[in-house]
This record gives structure tokens, C-alpha cells and sequence, in this order.
């Protein structure tokens, strides 16, 4: 869905680190050293910026008020 504001686990924010983050993953840097650069230290937080999966693109394909009939 959407990136997380804060980490679950420390609250740290980290929304703000998920464009740089997949700019840093486009120009084909590995994802550990793309962490490092932005400076995510703890795992928790790397954990929340690695695991996440983007499906809003997806969702929005399901939008009922788009495809209603008149």
C-alpha cells in the first residue's frame, strides 16, 4: 500500500527515505548499500523500507466510482 510514516517497531520516521530509496535501486545500487547511503542503521527500520510491497497502482484499478453506468 502505502509506505509507513514511522517504523513499527522504533517510530523513527522513514516515509521520506522511500524515493530515494528506489532512485538509489533504479541506478541498479544494491538495496544494503542503498540503506547505508540514506543512512537507515537499524534493522527494524531497514526490515519496514525492504519488506514493503507499493499496490496502490493496483488498488486503484478498483475503483467502483470510476466504472459506474449512467
Amino acid at each position: 500500500m502505502i509506505i509507513p510514516v514511522r517504523c513499527f517497531t522504533c517510530g523513527k520516521v522513514i516515509a521520506n527515505l522511500w524515493e530515494p530509496y528506489q532512485r538509489l535501486l533504479a541506478e541498479n545500487v544494491s538495496a544494503a548499500e542503498a540503506l547505508d547511503q540514506l543512512g537507515c542503521n537499524r534493522y527494524c527500520c531497514r526490515r519496514m523500507l525492504l519488506t514493503h510491497v507499493d499496490l496502490i497502482d493496483n488498488l486503484l484499478a478498483y475503483n467502483i466510482h470510476a466504472h459506474v453506468e449512467q
